[in-house]
């Protein structure tokens, strides 16, 4: 079964190819831009990626709900806006139990990913957003650090006419979103107020987000667009994970330390950016990119008193205050059939860390004791430069190369007996190639294959202490290397049909596993080499005027290469555990499923139905328990006029019990975070 897909999918491109011949279609692919850094056709790029449009009614509480649609994405609601969405591509990403790690994420260009690898997406604001790239494979590496995978959110351009909108959406679980978006004179201004009880018991959370970018002409070819972001969730409720008992006993409640110790998060979030941008004519044309923005967090987790009363313990309440800036600069250069691209790129982040007792007395969930103060600085400095050469009329060449040098430093000013100075400094470099072929058989034929490679650093809560307990950071600690390659066919048929077929697999050697955990320290060690291999498929056809249909189906097989010890359990004082070869990695389904069909009778109704289907997912390392496989049935109907649209959704029609996420290798074994059962959503958008 393991080839069996694989090649049905390179066969099954084949087969269309051979029926497709010269056949010319009238389909207009749409234009990407995060896999060239130029205006080009997704058709055209020998790499896998999707741009995927954000008009369809949704929750629009998450960027979840926008790519189920993309093969080789598994992104997980986690129904705990305390925590963000889990999103993996192709397997990098999985094991992060809490942000987003091992890809890089964009908005409007600005980093969503800190330049130690750890990101979020809670800031994205759907409501004046145009849509979202996805680049998968050996050309994320194009983008520096943890770049399993490359996530970029495009802010919707004014129109030419002055627009007002207004929408309002609510769910039977208690889930409420209103929106509110302005644009004309070359800006567009959004905001979004959330607010939901919540699924499970102690999950309440709100968010309101503004996003507004401006674009206005900037002297002879020259144009300037300003960005403006801000975020505030104040003290989401965190429901934590449940284990196997608790969630088939009853899913909808939450562990007793959760409620013990109030866990909850706060975040705060402003940034701001420019982008000037300048054709010089036949000499190339600038882009100069500048960012910078504030966040603020505030967590209160269910960290036992008794685990406090270590020495080297940093308590049980995480305040993190980050000032984060950067530039990018770059130049395309247009000469006959060559384009390059030349640029630079600085991101600098600041982060005050400190540790607070989560209790006060007998009193806890409250703000006690300092246990834990240092200011970490983490410096990036990248150059890069990229060709894009048409060899001849069927051959194309996109190649790269780029260097990046990361700077952490440490300056620990918690200092007490027991607890030595964990001050510190370190540095990684590494130079990732990556070169892909376009052969173009057919003008509706496109055959890809491109090869590359990666590296992924520690992230500063992994550098932060060492296995030996002795003082300082993880100087020990390696970068991940990936080894990626892929092979796919692109199709453009009559009847606007596209068929995307892709094999892929990816190599990695030092990937980074627990060494320890005890006294609240967790430690980090590099161990392993993995695989990750499978087949992506997708397909998206008007079957009729009235009837289209989507289809994307992914097999992913990540294993482990080579036998590791880990360290499981807490506490746990050494990595004991053997984790055998061929134990697959967690987090990770080996077949995903996806499938909307969407009839449209009439120019103002719509109707449509998804399903999904995901395999069982391993939990942890060792392989001793799954979230279950499920499948999920949803439907949705939507009635348009020239100014408003209705929309109703009921999602999980056949009441599905499944666990939309999991919190890879908990130390308490509560890996389950569960799904809502049947909900109903409606909405109405109202456009002026």
């Amino acid at each position: 079964m393991r080839w069996r897909v694989p090649v049905a999918v390179l066969t099954l491109g084949l087969c269309a190819t051979a029926q497709a011949g010269d056949v010319v279609t009238t389909a207009l692919e749409p234009i990407t831009v995060t896999a060239t850094r130029v205006d080009a056709s997704a058709f055209d790029v020998p790499a896998a990626i999707d741009r995927v449009g954000l008009d369809a009614p949704a929750l629009g509480a998450s960027l979840a709900e926008s790519l189920q649609s993309v093969p080789g994405v598994l992104a997980r609601e986690r129904q705990n806006y305390a925590q963000d969405t889990q999103i993996a591509i192709r397997g990098f990403g999985s094991r992060a139990a809490f942000g987003i790690r091992g890809l890089r994420l964009l908005l409007d260009g600005i980093p969503a990913t800190q330049p130690d690898g750890q990101g979020q997406i809670s800031h994205f604001n759907l409501a004046s957003a145009d849509r979202v790239e996805v680049l998968r494979g050996p050309f994320s590496t194009l983008y520096g650090n943890s770049s399993g995978g490359v996530i970029q959110l495009f802010t919707a351009d004014a129109p030419a006419v002055p627009q007002l909108g207004l929408d309002a959406f609510a769910s039977s679980e208690g889930d409420r979103r209103f929106s509110l978006l302005a644009s004309g004179y070359g800006a567009i201004l959004g905001y979004t107020d959330f607010r939901t009880e919540g699924y499970r018991d102690h999950s309440a959370a709100q968010r309101q987000s503004f996003n507004g970018k401006l674009a206005v002409p900037a002297g002879a070819g020259g144009r300037l667009t300003l960005l403006v972001n801000h975020l505030s969730a104040p003290d989401a409720e965190d429901p934590l994970g449940l284990t196997r008992q608790q969630f088939e006993a009853d899913p909808h409640q939450t562990t007793a330390v959760a409620t013990q110790f109030d866990t909850r998060k706060s975040t705060r979030q402003t940034q701001l950016g420019a982008i000037y941008e300048k054709d010089f004519g036949n000499l190339g044309a600038m882009r100069l990119l500048g960012y910078g923005g504030q966040r603020a967090i505030e967590q209160f987790l269910a960290i036992p008193v008794s685990a406090q009363a270590s020495a080297t313990a940093s308590g049980g309440v995480v305040d993190l205050d980050s000032g984060y800036a950067g530039a990018d600069l770059r130049w395309t250069h247009r000469s006959g059939p060559l384009t390059w691209v030349a640029g630079l790129a600085i991101d600098r982040l600041r982060q005050q860390r400190q540790g607070f007792e989560n209790f006060i007395g007998s009193q806890t969930g409250v703000r006690g004791a300092l246990r834990r103060e240092e200011i970490n600085t983490v410096s990036a400095f990248d150059q890069y430069l990229q060709l894009d050469w048409a060899l001849t009329p069927r051959f194309s060449t996109l190649a790269g190369l780029r260097h990046s040098a990361l700077r952490f430093d440490s300056q620990d000013r918690y200092l007490r007996s027991g607890n030595g100075d964990d001050s510190g400094r370190v540095r990684y470099e590494a130079t990732t190639p990556v070169a892909g072929l376009l052969f173009k058989q057919s003008s509706a034929v496109h055959w890809h294959a491109a090869y590359g490679s990666g590296f992924e650093t520690p992230t500063f809560a992994e550098l932060a202490y060492r296995p030996d307990g002795a003082a300082g950071l993880n100087f020990a600690l390696a970068p991940a290397r990936a080894r990626n390659g892929e092979l796919g066919v692109k199709l453009r048929l009559p009847r606007d049909t596209g068929i995307s077929a892709v094999l892929f697999r990816a190599d990695t050697r030092d990937e980074l596993v627990t060494a320890s955990n005890r006294g609240g320290r967790a430690t980090f060690a590099n161990a392993a080499r993995t695989r990750r291999e499978g087949a992506e498929l997708s397909l998206q056809s008007s079957l009729t005027p009235t009837l289209d249909l989507a289809l994307a189906y992914t097999l992913l097989d990540a294993r482990v290469r080579e036998a590791y010890r880990n360290c499981t359990g807490q506490p746990c004082s050494s990595a004991q555990t053997l984790i055998a070869r061929g134990s697959r990695l967690p987090g990770v389904a080996q077949g995903q499923w996806f499938s909307r069909l969407q009839y449209a009778p009439a120019p103002a109704w719509q109707l449509a139905a998804e399903f999904r289907y995901l395999d069982a997912v391993p939990v942890n390392d060792v392989n001793s328990e799954a979230a279950p496989s499920y499948g999920v049935f949803d439907v949705e109907a939507s009635w348009r006029l020239p100014s408003v649209r209705l929309s109703l959704r009921i999602g999980n029609v056949l009441d599905e019990q499944y666990a939309g996420s999991v919190i890879v290798n908990e130390a308490n074994g509560r890996y389950y975070e569960p799904a809502p059962g049947r909900s109903l959503l409606a909405g109405v958008e109202l456009t002026l």
